[in-house]
């Protein structure tokens, strides 16, 4: 089986600044302060998924899952260590990304499938579909600035999904939108799934990553701490985690839980 993605070693580090203006920084130097401070969102991952694969990345707020997306997805780049992919590259890793405000919902379709690799005439012979999957009606000709966040994400969405790729991203993807708007769109998941593309899906859900995915990586702080089996990481997560962080864990078995039995 051919490899899909490959991630050795990978870091990430940002640089917090404590301080907006010069002023407060030339004050705070004087005062011997700290004025910068430095983290790792993704610490030393290594993992390689062969084609077909559908990986589940979980792990706690902050823990780095979504800057480890961006950095197989190509928006960022690792300070060292590499990430190396096989094919084109879809998905839905940020509500709205590649958006302009000012045009109507029809131009960002065009806008945004041409970001994704679609040509024009791979573009109108999804518009249909794509339109009817977002359903967003009267608003199609309407500024995208005026949507509502679950509206950002039914057109970002329907416009991933229309792309003939090889690995699909998936951040949070059930977070914004009521709930059959979501079961449409783990129905669609599940379809490329199927289809033999590699997946990596990031969610708090427990439910649909168990329906929708092979193997499970738990990030904390950056680091890998669990890569295996979907329900061994879940559980992990749940349990290995420190105790003073209930209230997120407890939610991993809420609402879409019951989301991923249904489909």
């Amino acid at each position: 089986m051919a490899v899909s993605i490959q991630v050795e070693n990978a870091v990430k580090e940002f640089t917090l600044r404590y301080h907006r203006n010069l002023k407060d920084l030339t004050v705070a130097k004087i005062r011997g302060q700290q004025t910068t401070d430095s983290f790792r969102a993704v610490d030393d991952v290594s993992f390689t998924l062969e084609q077909g694969d559908t990986l589940g990345l979980m792990g706690l707020n902050g823990s780095g899952k979504s800057t480890l997306l961006k950095l197989v997805n190509g928006t960022m780049r690792p300070d060292s260590g590499s990430v190396k992919t096989r094919g084109r590259i879809a998905g839905l890793i940020a509500t709205g990304a590649g958006f302009h405000p000012q045009l109507t919902g029809r131009e960002n379709i065009y806008l945004n499938a041409a970001i994704l690799g679609l040509s024009e005439r791979e573009t109108n012979r999804h518009f249909d579909e794509i339109v009817e999957f977002a359903d967003i009606g009267k608003f199609l000709e309407t500024p995208v600035g005026h949507y509502s966040s679950g509206m950002y994400a039914r057109l970002g969405f329907s416009v991933a999904v229309h792309v003939d790729c090889d690995i699909f991203l998936a951040d949070e993807v059930l977070a914004v939108g009521d709930k059959p708007f979501k079961r449409k769109c783990m129905q669609k998941m599940q379809e490329i799934r199927e289809s033999g593309r590699t997946i990596v899906y990031v969610s708090h859900a427990a439910g649909s990553v168990r329906k929708m995915c092979n193997r499970v990586i738990v990030l904390e702080k950056g680091v890998k701490a669990f890569d295996g089996d979907v329900d061994e990481g879940i559980r992990f997560l749940k349990y290995g985690n420190d105790e003073d962080q209930p209230d997120e864990v407890d939610n991993l078995d809420a609402d879409d839980d019951n989301l991923g039995a249904d489909i």
